[in-house]
């Protein structure tokens, strides 16, 4: 059965009814489902703002980076067996200039989708350890055994697989790449645990969370990116 995580059916019926084009409406007041997303800020970035609005004909979530990084998270438990397909959709209007995934000085991108793993810490290495110590102090969180992302980048090949120049315990698998595709709805389906195999080598513990994120405060730019509807099968 399919799961609703950003917006309902009902919801997704209301976006379509409202007619097609960009005509923006915002929306104040979250469904169930949009109330249980959240903001996660990271220490020492601007926030990037995200608000829910009918555009393109679907009910999406909209994010405006401004030399800013932070996501848009709601927090599951989802068994990895089975753990089923990922359903998601971004419409992203331009590229980040200077921007590429692979490095620390310019790893930004206009979209992302995150999703949080759990798994046995004891088993990392000391040195990813000792990161996960600091990041809880600096942040509050203890940060997950792994983290897979979904991104759009300006040039890395699409099915690329890239490990964070922080951690590897950050991996990203590249599903749209270049100008193809700017300004109209993209359409994915992922295999978790297909992806989580090739990326990290091996089985996928529990699914903790799904997030979105559009950061630019490498590049030290702007990006803008909507997120449609995104489902668990």
């Amino acid at each position: 059965m399919r799961r609703y995580i950003l917006i309902s059916i009902t919801a997704a019926a209301a976006a379509l009814l409202t007619g097609c084009g960009t005509a923006l409406k915002p929306v104040t007041q979250p469904s169930p489902f949009e109330a249980e997303w959240h903001e996660v800020r990271l220490p020492g970035k601007r926030v990037t703002a995200y608000h829910w609005e009918h555009f393109d004909g679907r009910r999406a979530l909209a994010a405006r980076s401004e030399s800013s990084a932070s996501m848009m998270r709601r927090k599951l438990l989802v068994s990895p067996s089975p753990l089923g397909k990922l359903n998601f959709s971004w419409q992203v209007p331009e590229l980040i200039d200077g921007s590429d995934v692979s490095t620390v000085e310019t790893e930004d991108a206009p979209a992302r989708v995150l999703l949080a793993f759990g798994g046995d810490v004891s088993t990392l290495p000391m040195r990813t350890r000792m990161l996960y110590e600091l990041t809880h102090t600096l942040s509050g969180e203890v940060p997950p055994y792994a983290t897979l992302m979904y991104v759009w980048d300006r040039s890395a090949p699409i099915g690329s697989v890239i490990v964070n120049p922080r951690t590897d315990r950050i991996r990203k698998i590249v599903v749209d790449s270049g100008p193809d595709g700017l300004k109209r709805w993209r359409d994915h389906t992922r295999d978790m645990a297909e992806d989580f195999r090739r990326a990290f080598g091996e089985e996928p513990g529990p699914l903790l969370a799904v997030a979105v994120m559009t950061d630019s405060d490498n590049t030290k730019s702007k990006a803008r990116a909507w997120y449609g509807p995104l489902t668990l099968d």
